[in-house]
């Protein structure tokens, strides 16, 4: 595998289409950020000859980061497809972010590829490698997604292929480290001024022939004469490992017998393991010089894909139901079966809209096709429910897009990817089937954001265009909620970290022209009373015609969390008509929703009225309503109220190294860690209860303290009282803050 030398047969500027499923390679880059993800995508893209002249990162001038935010950021932060042709396959390369505020990107990735180059630096440390790299290798593993590593970055300084192979042997492999084995040997030319060596071919360990770039163009040359001890003992560990995964039981004793085996064997067994996932292929990669047409490795990895790497024929498929809920057969990756397909992405285009990007998993799509559009709908607690779609929309324009641009198709075929304009309120993860037949998929999963941003619009004009900027910011990014919470009165977008944020706020400036500012974020309190009490509301006015008169006594008592607000009527005698203590409690429970000391809701009491007055004339529904609230107000008066601050059950997952610290750093935030319990890979789960004033930044701090390693969830638990020293200084914060000082 990768010892054959392919024509060039993609064009740039021509939109691919594929005969059918076993034409196409769907694949996804992953890997850490600054590995060079994009880097790669444009060497290949360059060597299959879709591009004319591969661009830089450095410059943002590269097909996949083709956003504004990504140019000047000069990072990805969304999924890219570029296609490319090669030996007569269509190939579609999906481009993900490496950092960690987009892994809604990587799982739309890993959603709509069958298999994954996995790029990892050799120029950064071992250690680095295992904290940045693993995560993502998990979320790989997680959906027993195939992958090749490519080892990147060669041509710098004090970098060793070897070691690095190694460490990825020792990270990725788990318990065999000889299921992560290279193919092929790097091969140097002459020092340059630097003392470093640069990369100019590859040797293959089953071939021994060797991969030579240094004029620009692969050629091939016979094997190396002496076999040098570190490529025969490299040689002997791939043959190993490989045998070792094969389904011919014999070839192993007749290996270690002396006997020989055909490199062709050898071959179809290797591309076997790597199809099925069970055997992850080192290979590496390097950008071509100026000037030239392919970069070291470039053709290797093109021969990987598409004959190592499974085509959707080979694909298990996700299961399906009707929106009832009942199954139905599992659809088939063919192209006259009837239509099942997703929306793995969703985006703005500035002249056509919302478009898009379509994984076609049976059937075909043509432009101008009547289909139904089903989404599963997304809820959360503590915001609002995502609404499901269920329509029959006709489809628009379909399109194969090339990083930024689009370029027109006939139809898609099951397993391969197209852009679709026109496809009403659909967003990512709803899928697309016959009118008459609708259909779900079975939803894949998207993490929950735990990074809150406040956001006022910053003028009258802003606030208008607000709500439809944020809506279509949460439709495009399933990992971003939009929470308009009802107690604080604020417009929250609850993200993935801080860099996520930074792309919100500003895509919100210049893709919907929306002036917002980041304000601080308030979690929603509560009130209740610490001792009972007794209130009296009179509420008597007459001044000419029709008066109001209203006069009734409470009783207030605290009750236990989460009771609520419980109303009693004890009025004995008739003091307090029947048709108006309904009144009276109508005017208690709108009272409680306003609060009674600090403007939160008051919560867990039970108001009793006891007595009152009335007269026959001036007494009504709304004199009562006022007494009832001034009888509140008066027994808030005359005891202590409480402030209650919610309380949040958060699970921190995080490598054995780092408990302490992270138990540490709980106790600080007032939390109370009530369990612990051992997970698989040396890490540990906290199981703790902190309040959500001290986590509101937790994703970004947990991040900084466990180097990336730390993950957690959270779920609203109950509310609790806040102590009295802080809540006085809240208090005083909220009097300071409406006195303007």
């Amino acid at each position: 595998m990768g010892d054959r030398t392919h024509a060039h047969t993609g064009a740039a500027g021509r939109a691919t289409t594929a005969d059918g499923p076993a034409s196409v390679r769907n694949v996804v880059l992953v890997g850490p950020s600054g590995s060079g993800k994009t880097t790669l995508v444009e060497a290949l893209a360059l060597t299959a000859g879709a591009l004319n002249r591969a661009g830089r990162v450095e410059d943002g001038g590269t097909v996949s980061d083709h956003d504004e935010i990504e140019q000047r950021r000069q990072r990805s932060v969304q999924l890219s497809l570029v296609p490319v042709e090669w030996g007569g396959y269509k190939i579609n390369l999906l481009d993900t972010p490496g950092y960690a505020d987009f892994v809604g990107e990587l799982r739309a990735g890993l959603r709509a590829a069958d298999a994954a180059l996995f790029v990892v630096s050799a120029a950064q440390e071992a250690d680095a490698v295992a904290v940045t790299a693993r995560p993502v290798w998990e979320e790989c593993a997680a959906v027993g997604m195939p992958r090749a590593v490519v080892v990147t970055h060669l041509d710098t300084a004090r970098t060793s292929f070897d070691e690095m192979t190694r460490v990825c042997g020792r990270i990725f492999g788990g318990d065999d480290p000889d299921a992560v084995l290279p193919l092929h040997l790097p091969v140097r030319g002459p020092e340059g001024p630097d003392g470093h060596a640069r990369l100019t071919g590859l040797a293959g360990l089953l071939t021994g022939r060797i991969s030579d770039y240094s004029s620009g163009e692969r050629t091939e040359h016979p094997p190396v004469g002496d076999r040098r001890a570190p490529l025969l003992e490299a040689r002997d560990r791939l043959i190993e490992g490989i045998i070792a995964e094969s389904e011919d039981e014999t070839l192993m004793d007749r290996y270690l017998g002396g006997g020989d085996i055909a490199v062709g064997t050898l071959v179809e067994d290797l591309e076997r393991a790597v199809a099925r996932g069970s055997f992850h292929p080192v290979l590496t990669a390097a950008p071509a010089p100026d000037g030239a047409r392919q970069g070291v490795g470039t053709v290797e990895l093109l021969d990987l894909v598409t004959r190592g790497f499974p085509s959707p024929l080979e694909r298990t498929l996700p299961d399906v139901t009707t929106p009832d809920g009942s199954p139905r057969p599992a659809p088939v990756c063919d192209p006259k079966a009837p239509l099942v397909a997703e929306v793995v992405k969703t985006s703005s285009d500035p002249y056509v809209g919302r478009v898009c990007l379509v994984r076609v998993f049976s059937g075909t799509l043509h432009p101008e096709d009547t289909v139904h559009v089903r989404g599963h709908g997304l809820a959360d607690p503590g915001h609002p429910a995502r609404p499901f779609h269920d329509a029959d929309v006709r489809v628009g324009a379909l399109s194969s897009p090339f990083g930024g641009r689009q370029r027109p198709v006939d139809a898609c075929v099951a397993g391969d990817l197209a852009c679709v304009s026109r496809l009403g309120a659909a967003e990512t993860g709803d899928t697309l089937s016959p009118a008459g037949d609708p259909l779900l998929m079975e939803p894949w999963t998207m993490p929950d954001p735990l990074l809150p941003l406040a956001v006022r619009a910053r003028s009258k004009a802003d606030e208008d265009k607000l709500s439809h900027g944020l809506a279509r910011l949460a439709a495009e990014d399933p990992t971003m909620r939009l929470e308009q919470n009802p107690d604080t009165h604020q417009v929250v977008l609850w993200c993935m970290g801080e860099a996520h944020t930074d792309v919100a706020l500003e895509r919100l400036r210049n893709r919907y022209g929306v002036q917002v500012d980041a304000v601080p974020h308030l979690v929603p309190l509560r009130e209740t009373f610490a001792s009972r009490t007794v209130g009296r509301g009179r509420h008597v006015k007459q001044s000419g015609g029709h008066g109001q008169y209203a006069i009734c006594e409470i009783e207030v008592e605290p009750l236990p969390s989460g009771t609520g607000i419980e109303f009693v009527d004890k009025v004995v005698g008739g003091s307090v008509p029947r048709q108006f203590v309904p009144s009276v409690e109508k005017g208690v429970r709108a009272q409680a929703a306003r609060g009674v000391a600090a403007g939160h809701p008051l919560v867990d009491v039970r108001v009793t009225l006891l007595d009152g007055k009335s007269h026959s004339v001036d007494s009504s529904d709304a004199a009562f309503q006022t007494a009832g609230a001034l009888a509140l107000r008066e027994a808030a008066a005359d005891t202590r109220v409480q402030l209650l601050e919610p309380v949040a059950e958060i699970r921190v997952l995080v490598p054995d190294d780092y408990v302490g610290a992270v138990m540490s750093d709980l106790a600080g935030r007032r939390g109370r860690v009530v369990g612990t319990e051992q997970e698989s890979g040396d890490r540990t789960r906290i199981h703790a209860e902190v309040p959500e004033m001290e986590i509101g930044r937790y994703t970004v701090d947990l991040r900084s303290l466990t180097h990336g390693t730390g993950r957690f969830d959270r779920a609203y638990a109950r509310h609790e009282p806040m102590p009295p020293q802080l809540a006085d200084r809240l208090r005083e914060a909220e009097e300071n803050h409406t006195n303007g000082t």
